[in-house]
């Protein structure tokens, strides 16, 4: 591909016209993902009537806390809006359509799409206390800067989603080996199939792969997160063997789990490390002529660059603290952060079953029906749904709510008040209320300890998950005033 710029210096990298084109297009989808979620997800979980009231956590929390657009009011019908915005802003991305616009609109829509997601997130309280929150908007804020498809693309700003990614990355692995004993003896993944947060179709069958394969996958999980990043830092071809080691890892991690978009923003990320040749055989996409960067624009990257640099030395020096923070923000705009996963892992799998009955009175032959949630592993029989990269928040809140008391999270017992209410927005995020024609008079929570079934056990029972029962996780609880369906 022969490209040309009137004008050319160090800022310049016409050599990552393609990568910039794969990051800017990934980026818009995962922002597609990110809006869809909360404009379906945010009223039932955070809204006016939701779980956790976001004009609540308004009122108490400063702006200079919780920088967000709602501090000026918050309506459930603002939120909607505002995630609208971000929708179509994003499906604008995706088609190219902002490519063909001037820098300044460029950046003005990227800048919009980071301050309304921004604006979410810091209002989303727990719902939104999930390290790939950060990554979305650090990323995005990065995006900002990369300058539409007529310009050449800003090196500087390839070099920022290069750090990002080695945090991300090696974050991750200094996590594990400074965590849990099981990532240095390589049996982490003797367990971490069928206890991870929500298994995904194929997790009973990663589940079930021989242990030295789950070693093998242990071991290759430290080349990816602590010897590939350092490669971002080197030139072709070891950058592009970097990024590609660090994708393919990803990749696996997409085949064997649901992570939200963790994994997708990652990849986009390593993009960063290929070029023109290293992309063009699987991307054979020819460009415009390139112009050259306003001069305007080139002030902007260097003033972008010696802020990032600022930003850098906590998240820098947390890297080599030996009490390292993981998935942490060191600023309420959640730009250059701490990044790690999975420090710990789980080796026995809890889950919570929600029930409700419509009996008046309770006694050993009271009827009590399940609920069913959409990725939660309830049915026994039920393949685990493949939801990635959309986000279940609700589900994944249960999981972390399975390994400790009710009273730890807030939200659990108004849960149980909208089951009992047969409140249709709650309702919505569930994928099957058994009392569809009238509420519940009582709720319960239970406490299971699930598993994957056996190769045999699968054959005979036709069941993915063989589970134990453990106690009651909330005993049977009712309304106080008469109940009235929504």
């Amino acid at each position: 591909m022969t490209l040309s710029i009137t004008t050319f210096n160090w800022l310049q990298a016409p050599d990552y016209w393609l990568s910039r084109l794969v990051i800017s297009r990934g980026m818009g989808a995962i922002y597609l993902v990110a809006f869809l979620v909360a404009f379906n997800q945010f009223p039932a979980l955070l809204g006016e009537r939701g779980l956790l009231p976001a004009p609540d956590f308004i009122r108490q929390i400063p702006f200079d806390r919780i920088p967000s657009l709602f501090h000026l009011r918050y309506s459930d019908r603002l939120l909607r809006a505002a995630a609208a915005i971000g929708i179509v802003l994003s499906v604008a991305i995706v088609l190219g359509i902002v490519d063909a616009a001037p820098v300044l609109v460029w950046m003005l829509v990227w800048l919009v799409l980071w301050v309304v997601y921004l604006s979410i997130v810091n209002i989303g309280q727990i719902f939104y206390g999930f390290g790939w929150e950060s990554l979305l908007l650090e990323a995005g804020f990065l995006a900002i800067f990369l300058g539409p498809a007529s310009i050449a693309p800003p090196i500087v700003v390839i070099w920022m989603f290069r750090w990002l990614l080695f945090r991300v990355e090696f974050g991750a692995g200094l996590i594990k080996l400074r965590g849990d004993p099981c990532w240095r003896d390589l049996t982490c993944l003797y367990y971490h199939h069928e206890t991870q947060p929500m298994p995904n179709p194929l997790s009973w069958f990663f589940h079930h792969l021989p242990r030295p394969l789950h070693k093998a996958e242990v071991a290759g999980n430290h080349f990816a997160q602590l010897i590939a990043p350092i490669g971002l830092a080197f030139p072709q071809p070891i950058s592009d063997a970097a990024g590609l080691v660090i994708i393919v890892t990803q990749l696996w991690l997409v085949l064997s789990g649901n992570f939200s978009w963790l994994n997708w923003v990652t990849i986009v990320c390593a993009v960063a490390a290929l070029d023109n040749a290293a992309l063009s055989s699987l991307l054979p996409i020819h460009s415009a002529v390139l112009t050259a960067q306003p001069g305007w624009f080139q002030v902007v990257l260097l003033a972008l660059t010696l802020f990032i640099l600022v930003l850098s030395y906590a998240p820098a020096r947390n890297l080599l603290s030996r009490r390292q923070l993981m998935n942490f923000s060191f600023n309420p705009f959640h730009l250059v952060n701490a990044y790690g996963a999975f420090g710990s892992i789980t080796r026995v799998r809890y889950e919570i079953v929600v029930e409700g009955t419509a009996a008046l009175a309770l006694g050993p032959a009271t009827d009590w029906k399940e609920y069913e949630f959409k990725g939660k592993p309830t049915a026994l029989r039920r393949l685990p749904p493949q939801v990635a990269p959309y986000h279940l928040r609700l589900d994944w809140l249960m999981w972390f709510a399975a390994m400790s008391s009710p009273g730890e999270h807030t939200w659990f017992i108004p849960l149980l008040i909208k089951l009992l209410q047969n409140d249709r927005p709650t309702l919505k995020l569930i994928k099957r209320n058994p009392f569809t024609e009238k509420a519940p008079t009582y709720v319960r929570a239970r406490l299971y300890r699930y598993r994957f079934s056996t190769t045999d056990e699968r054959r005979t029972t036709k069941q993915w998950w063989m589970r134990q029962l453990v106690g009651d996780y909330v005993p049977p609880v009712r309304l106080r005033a008469a109940q009235t369906d929504d």
